[in-house]
């Protein structure tokens, strides 16, 4: 056991990485409080619209569609640390000012709207920097455990910070949570100048002059190229889009279905992320790149159960369902960022991994709009079942073109016991 337990944190041995975690865990517990915050205070300042907050996700998430290729090529070309650092400094100083308008009572929903904007001005740069500054953390053979762990580090937070953020809005409401937010966001920054450059994993980079000519369009075609890549790119779209929009989704049925207090939100949000952590924590032994098969395998699993959530009757129910789906979920993200991350070089590692936060956070400006229309003509659980089926059939679907284009079969044995079989054409 204990030599299971020392694999599977391996990465933390690494000092630059155990800052870099350490950092991110303090500022994402504050982020998720401040998502449950920013979600419930949209829900009271519109009278209680889910259109009204599917619009505050989408401009949270806009700027990830506009500026992630170009922060992509900022990470092939500068100091990923200096690009850390100042980013976060960015959403320091921007939750501080967004802290203030709601502790003194002057907030309104335009505020919110202009807040979640330029927070995702911050995110679009720091994603894909922080995506592609792992490997330089920890080197290649460390990658997928460390991969594993930020994917824990995120979800633990998700466990943490809603089941926080909304025991504080029923005992201080929504002002003193914003203000948490802002003081956990220094921790990275402090952990970013504690990182040793000598350290850093950085032979297999070109040299800074060649690395200065960097283009975006460099990295589309690379993408385009490499059909191995373009497969888990263009599935996670489609299921982001339109099944990953827990975030609001969730808000809505706990309020409008269940007509609870927030409280009982923040325990849909920590069911799910309790499912994800243990989906996160299933990866960290992986030592090498994730098949495609496993990549499809886990994208028909999260959509099935996703579908399910939606259908649940019952407020426990969801509960229940909301821990494989939160499992699934983040198992296929991390299977298909493997994936990606393991079969890029170095060179366009920034760019690639900018277009996976393209299609992964990017495409919520078109699906969040669009989910929290359904969700309020149609109800919350209906928005969440459509999209489970949507992702089910972009799975399916692409489960068959990889047979096709692999040659491989699918084969299902009755006796004695039921099984399916993969081959494939040599």
């Amino acid at each position: 056991m204990q030599k299971k337990l020392s694999t599977m944190f391996q990465s933390l041995q690494v000092r630059n990485y155990r800052l870099f975690a350490s950092g991110q865990l303090i500022k994402l517990i504050g982020v998720w409080m401040m998502f449950i915050a920013q979600d419930w205070l949209v829900l009271e300042l519109s009278d209680n619209s889910a259109t009204a907050l599917g619009f505050v996700t989408a401009l949270q998430f806009a700027p990830v569609l506009l500026l992630t290729l170009i922060s992509g090529r900022l990470a092939d070309r500068y100091d990923k640390r200096v690009l850390l650092f100042a980013a976060n400094l960015f959403w320091t100083v921007l939750s501080l000012a967004m802290s203030l308008l709601v502790i003194t009572g002057l907030v309104q929903l335009w505020h919110v709207f202009a807040f979640a904007a330029l927070l995702g001005v911050a995110n679009a740069v720091e994603t894909p920097v922080r995506q592609a500054f792992v490997s330089e953390l920890v080197g290649t053979p460390l990658l997928p455990n460390a991969l594993s762990l930020n994917a824990a580090t995120f979800n633990s937070a998700r466990i943490v910070g809603p089941a926080l953020a909304g025991l504080a809005i029923a005992l201080v409401d929504v002002g003193p949570v914003f203000l948490a937010t802002a003081l956990s966001s220094i921790a990275p920054l402090v952990n970013v100048i504690r990182i040793r450059p000598a350290e850093l994993h950085r032979e297999a980079l070109p040299p800074r002059e060649e690395r200065a000519s960097a283009r975006v369009v460099d990295g589309l075609r690379y993408v385009w190229g490499r059909p191995d890549l373009l497969l888990p790119m263009a599935l996670i779209s489609v299921i982001a889009t339109s099944l990953f929009n827990f975030q609001l989704t969730l808000a809505a049925l706990a309020k409008t279905v269940f007509e609870t207090g927030a409280a009982s939100f923040g325990l849909f949000s920590s069911a799910l992320a309790v499912g994800a952590l243990a989906g996160a924590l299933a990866g960290t032994g992986r030592r090498s790149r994730p098949s495609v098969w496993l990549v499809l395998s886990a994208a028909i699993v999260c959509a099935v159960f996703g579908t399910l959530v939606g259908l649940a009757p019952t407020y426990w129910l969801v509960v229940v369902l909301l821990l494989p789906t939160g499992f699934s979920t983040v198992f296929f993200a991390q299977a298909c960022n493997q994936r990606i991350q393991l079969g890029t070089d170095a060179a366009f590692r920034g760019r690639v991994m900018a277009l996976w936060v393209l299609v992964f956070l990017g495409t919520n400006p078109v699906g969040a709009p669009v989910i929290g229309w359904l969700a309020e003509t149609y109800g919350a659980g209906a928005s969440i079942w459509m999209g489970g089926l949507v992702s089910l059939a972009a799975a399916l679907l692409a489960l068959a073109w990889q047979l096709r284009r692999s040659g491989a079969r699918l084969r299902f044995r009755v006796l004695p016991m039921p099984r399916f079989y993969l081959t494939e054409r040599m």
